[in-house]
């Protein structure tokens, strides 16, 4: 066994470069041949002077012969030599053998018990399902049709798939692909031989295509469950980025919704069908107002006129209504108005999911093309009382403290200084200060304060005083109550979905900082929201509802692993095989008709 090392030349770009393969030599009667095990690649590192070090090792790994590193094998040497022994089992031709094998094709072997070893588990439950829903839709020709090489399509893939096991950044999906996955396996590609550099181009390529991926993405998944454009859900959110990112345009300081205003933020604006699956993505400066996004975004969508699209109140200006309704969209939107008018007498009530009754107020607008839904929750009463109980408490405590101050002689006693005070404490009281009556006691002379007073003193139609309330606007007047709050609902699932990209599928943080990194790196997170939702709907076919983060949890402890033992015969049996499925991972695999022993079996005798 040796390493042979060649010049070639690429036909495109005419570039000369050296590859690497590792040959074995045989005697065929009285001649040699020369067989190529497999290519390491033009990036193969190993300093000549270990080349004889590491056949040594490769063939001791094959022939089961030591268990133990040699004290003067390098590091870098054996991770090497695993990674061949590892590539030679896969590559193994005469000895693959399917998962489900007949009972009369059973191999019986003599082993050393003593001599067993596990080696090189790797995660494989998540890949397999990832995979599966992206044949599904064929992804894997959908990026072929745009010209993209198989090893940026296979990066692509596992970028995508990495996004959905582990989150994290490039870097770290490509640490993970090498040393914790066993996705190279199912799609016969060896990843510990793939530069990082390819994730990153596959990232770019991704981005170049972004327009087309999703329209024929969400096309392909609408005949693939039989859905139907009738509602639209727009919302926005927005990630931060560690570092300036000066070299990113996107990257402002604005309005986070994580609260780190101490970095730059890019916004994420998001179309969605009705049953969840992205129609479109875009990403948007950090400060932009999401008022102003709407019309690019629809404009470039083929939604059907008379399409509803729902929205909350944050896109619902005066401005964006007239457009769609120029347009001919009919719009669902939470009303901007803090009126909270709601007349029990004159409300139905319904059932929610949850079992809580929810009572609705429908009222037609004088001007007779809009209408509004009062409407009452129960859960939401009890939240805002709550809510409102602990600002009240903080407000009265903050009023509390300024009371007790004044008796105390270093504090100010100034009347316009205290009643500036009052004034930043109501303005922080998220609008509790506007129920209190509160007075100012003077001394004699009229210039110190001596004593504050304060009482209740409820506003109508406020969070206080009519909590669990809250108004929809819609220009579709023929709807009843019910059809406009079930359809209202659907935004829920926007924010869910919002909330899986953020903390199932690590939208945030960013670490890159050029504006297309960080686009890319967007644009991969909702493609790896597609593939979770593909599989999550056909779970929920088989009922099964479980959040993404447990359905991870319990596919990542599947691994497969390598099993090595000496025969009695003195031979070296290596057999490569994913363990058991759990009670709960074949339930999954069950469930989607998948394999519950992902990769079957390989077994290479020597």
């Amino acid at each position: 066994m040796y390493i042979r090392r060649t010049q070639t030349r690429n036909t495109l770009t005419g570039e000369r470069y050296f590859t690497h393969r590792l040959v074995k030599s045989e005697r065929i009667g009285n001649r040699v041949k020369q067989t190529t095990l497999f290519n390491l690649g033009r990036h193969f590192d190993i300093d000549q002077m270990h080349w004889p070090m590491l056949y040594a090792r490769i063939e001791a790994l094959l022939s089961h012969q030591s268990a133990l590193l040699p004290a003067d094998c390098p590091p870098a040497v054996e991770r090497e030599a695993q990674h061949c022994v590892a590539q030679l089992l896969v590559r193994h031709e005469q000895t693959v053998v399917t998962a489900e094998v007949s009972t009369s094709l059973v191999e019986m072997h003599s082993v050393n018990i003593e001599s067993l070893e596990l080696t090189r588990p790797r995660s494989v439950g998540v890949e397999a399902v990832g995979l599966q829903a992206m044949q599904q839709v064929e992804f894997a020709e959908l990026l072929e049709s745009f010209g993209l090489s198989g090893p940026i399509r296979s990066a692509a893939m596992a970028s995508i798939i990495g996004r959905m096991a582990v989150p994290a950044s490039e870097h770290a999906t490509y640490t993970w692909l090498n040393q914790r996955s066993a996705l190279g396996e199912l799609l016969d590609v060896d990843f510990e031989a793939m530069p990082s550099i390819n994730l990153y181009r596959a990232s770019d390529a991704l981005l170049k295509h972004r327009e087309a991926i999703e329209k024929r993405m969400f096309s392909r998944i609408s005949d693939l469950f039989g859905l139907s454009t009738t509602v639209t859900l727009y919302d926005l959110t927005n990630t931060y980025m560690e570092g300036e990112a000066t070299g990113n345009l996107k990257a402002k300081h604005g309005r986070s919704k994580e609260k780190r205003t101490d970095c730059p933020l890019v916004t994420l604006a998001l179309v969605l069908d009705s049953s969840g699956f992205v129609r479109q993505s875009q990403t948007f400066a950090g400060n932009v107002t999401e008022g102003k996004t709407l019309e690019t975004m629809l404009c470039t969508l083929s939604t059907p006129k008379g399409a509803m699209v729902v929205m909350d109140a944050g896109l619902a200006s005066e401005k964006n209504l007239k457009w769609l309704a120029e347009q001919g969209y009919r719009y669902l939107v939470v009303s901007r108005e803090r009126n909270r008018q709601f007349d029990p007498n004159a409300a139905i009530s319904i059932e929610n999911a949850a079992g809580e009754t929810v009572r609705l107020q429908k009222i037609m607008d004088v001007s007779g093309k809009e209408v509004r839904l009062y409407c009452h929750s129960e859960g939401r009463e009890r939240k805002e009382q709550a809510i409102s109980k602990s600002f009240v408490k903080k407000f009265e405590d903050a009023l509390q403290k300024i009371s007790d101050g004044l008796s105390k002689p270093r504090c100010e006693k100034r009347i316009d200084k205290l009643w500036e005070r009052i004034g930043r404490l109501k303005e922080k009281s998220h609008g509790m200060g506007q129920h209190y009556q509160i007075d100012i006691t003077v001394d004699a002379k009229g210039k110190k304060a001596i004593a504050i007073n304060w009482k209740q003193h409820h506003v109508s139609d406020t969070m206080l005083t009519n909590p669990g309330i809250y108004c929809l606007r819609s220009n579709e007047i023929d709807w009843d109550a019910e059809t406009f709050w079930r359809t209202y609902m659907m935004l829920t699932d926007l924010e869910a979905v919002f909330r899986s990209l953020k903390s199932e599928l690590g939208l945030r943080p960013v670490f890159h900082h050029s504006e297309d990194r960080v686009d890319g790196h967007l644009f991969i997170t909702v493609l790896a929201y597609q593939f979770v939702q593909i599989i999550r709907r056909r779970l929920a076919e088989k009922d099964i509802h479980a959040r993404w983060q447990t359905l991870r949890d319990i596919l990542n402890g599947q691994q497969r692993v390598t099993v090595s033992f000496r025969q009695s015969d003195g031979h070296a049996l290596h057999v490569r095989k994913a363990t058991r499925a759990e009670p709960e991972q074949a339930k999954i695999y069950r469930a989607l008709n998948l394999n519950p022993a992902p990769g079957g079996v390989k077994k290479m005798s020597l």
